[in-house]
């Protein structure tokens, strides 16, 4: 059975960082698509970034430069570096294999001051 497992997420002031992990277990990681999905209330979910197996990346633009997705195959770990945040991000962040329905039960990311 694969599952997914979000830690990190907490309450930060404008401008600051957080760093979300994602473990998986039940899956072959190192050849899986995976993506970071958030959710704020009243909103769809959307993604926010992904990293392919060969570790390229992609990014929503509203995190573009402020964010970083990175992997380690060794530790089955996803990872989202979030640096300059701002009150918009805040919401309940996912991590998910790209293109199936395994999400991890999320973390709250709240910006405020």
């Amino acid at each position: 059975q694969v599952q997914l497992v979000e830690s990190g997420g907490g309450v930060v002031q404008p401008g600051g960082s957080l760093r979300l992990s994602c473990v998986a277990s039940g899956t072959i990681f190192r050849i899986n698509v995976m993506a970071w999905y958030r959710q704020a209330p009243g909103t769809r979910r959307e993604l926010v970034a992904r990293v392919n197996s060969d570790a390229s990346t992609d990014y929503a633009d509203s995190v573009k430069g402020r964010f970083t997705i990175s992997r380690d195959n060794a530790k089955n770990t996803v990872y989202l570096q979030m640096n300059i945040l701002k009150p918009e991000d805040t919401a309940v962040y996912y991590c998910n294999i790209l293109g199936t329905t395994t999400w991890g039960q999320g973390t709250q990311v709240t910006v405020s001051s």
